[in-house]
């Protein structure tokens, strides 16, 4: 009709399953359903409190099973609300209540998610396998024989920037700082994986997920200490405990903060989701009682150890580098090679905000696992071809930029969570819109953390074994 009308669910059925033991004969409550009805009840006489309704009646059996006639919101006119109670057998074991939300019925979506990272991987796999085998092969075979210093000169390529490869980057503080970093998180999710496959996170342990994630955290502050203190001596550094505190603070201290304000914006609107005082104060705990110890004791250890010799020398006076084709360009080529990172993992991502954001169940570690996998694989490959493209064209200046190509993965992530926000959520108050994309950039900084040590680690490999394979004059 064209005028609106209103109408309300006045009416529950509550359906309370159980499941008997056969040996003891007890039973317990393996689950429970509700739906709502709307109706109209009806009484005959006046209203006390021994009426009988004619619409649903303990007495004569009649249960609601439809709202044939749904009870309108009118003027002054009364609402009676009711319930009723069925107690069903149920076949399902206590052991198994969990498994009504914990059925997969997409699993297909995820098999079409790996099989397209796979198709990826191959890909580069391919292209990988091409540089390492034939190029490479065919030019170090090629320099080996070169006998004479002015065949040496006509050479190009990547040979040529051998005295500059391992030249110590701008910034190396902050490099060093970023692949402990990188490490520490690698550790807590490969642990954090390995555990929630074997069964041990399970999603009906509520909170059991963040706790195990903020304790790996913790305890492998020692493997970032060490990382970072490694790459330090390897970059000549002297002041060891300035680049242990860095490490031990940097990411922390960016996380807690953004962490805070959204919290205090919480707390501002009364909400009961605000991170009360004392767990932050057993954070804080945790932070400086057990994560910056251990970054200590890891430096300590990694600094102790004699650092890791260059394949070739380093020349005094840095090689200038010719001019570069717009597509060896830094901006885009790290642009470029954080697209196929993220093409990995983006269908695993749809599932996990819609876990974290429309209060779904992830249970699947599985396919997790196996996504995990592909993600450091491809990161790897698709740093490798870059960096190689690079010393190809002469440009030494691969430390950094081997960071950010696969790093800049996390930025695709940033902009599919603002097109998910604006598809799929329907949020409308500021503070909630500031919340979920405070949240999602804490997840995007993380991201690039991993992903870029990843494809440093693998690029920092690379270049070593190639220029160890050369003989140099």
């Amino acid at each position: 009709s064209k005028e609106e009308k209103h109408f309300i669910h006045n009416h529950l059925t509550f359906t309370v399953k159980y499941h008997k033991d056969p040996l003891s004969g007890s039973a317990r409550i393996v689950g429970f359903e509700v739906k709502p009805f709307s109706v109209k009840h009806e009484y005959e006489g006046e209203w006390n409190e021994k009426t009988r309704l004619t619409t649903c009646d303990p007495h004569a059996k009649r249960a609601v099973t439809s709202s044939e006639s749904p009870q309108e919101v009118e003027e002054k006119k009364e609402i009676i609300f009711t319930y009723d109670v069925e107690f069903q057998e149920s076949d399902i074991k206590w052991a198994s209540r969990w498994d009504t939300y914990l059925l997969m019925a997409d699993d297909q979506i995820h098999w079409f998610s790996i099989v397209n990272s796979l198709m990826i991987v191959l890909f580069l796999s391919g292209m990988v396998a091409m540089i390492m085998l034939r190029t490479l092969y065919r030019d170090i075979s090629k320099y080996n024989q070169l006998e004479t210093q002015e065949e040496a000169q006509e050479e190009t390529g990547w040979k040529l920037v051998h005295g500059d490869v391992f030249r110590p980057p701008a910034n190396s503080d902050l490099l060093c700082v970023y692949v402990g970093t990188g490490v520490q998180f690698f550790g807590m999710i490969l642990v954090m994986m390995i555990f929630a496959l074997l069964g041990f996170l399970s999603p009906s342990n509520r909170g059991g997920l963040m706790t195990a994630m903020l304790l790996l955290w913790v305890f492998m502050g020692l493997f970032a200490g060490y990382s970072s203190a490694r790459l330090y001596k390897l970059f000549k550094g002297a002041e060891w405990k300035k680049i242990t505190l860095k490490t031990a603070f940097m990411f922390p201290a960016t996380v807690f903060a953004i962490f805070f304000v959204l919290n205090a914006l919480i707390w501002g609107q009364k909400s009961s989701g605000a991170v009360p005082f004392g767990t932050m104060f057993a954070l804080v705990l945790l932070w400086f009682g057990i994560s910056v110890p251990l970054v200590f004791v890891g430096s300590y250890f990694g600094f102790k150890k004699p650092a890791t010799e260059d394949p070739v020398k380093t020349n005094k006076i840095p090689r200038q580098i010719p001019e570069q084709a717009w597509y060896m360009n830094p901006a885009f080529s790290i642009l470029i090679g954080g697209i196929l990172p993220f093409g990995a993992v983006f269908i695993e991502l749809f599932f996990i905000l819609t876990s974290i954001w429309l209060h779904q169940f992830y249970y699947i570690f599985g396919f997790l696992f196996i996504v995990f996998v592909i993600l450091i694989i491809t990161c790897a490959e698709i740093t490798v071809v870059l960096c190689y493209f690079q010393l190809c064209s002469e440009d030494y200046l691969w430390w950094w930029r081997s960071y950010l190509t696969s790093g800049s993965s996390a930025f695709y992530l940033f902009l599919y969570a603002a097109f998910y926000f604006f598809t799929k959520l329907e949020i409308t108050k500021a503070v909630s819109g500031v919340l979920y994309f405070g949240y999602m950039l804490i997840i995007s900084y993380s991201f690039f953390v991993l992903t870029g040590t990843i494809g440093f680690y693998a690029c920092f490999w690379f270049t070593r074994l190639i220029y160890s394979s050369v003989k140099i004059d």
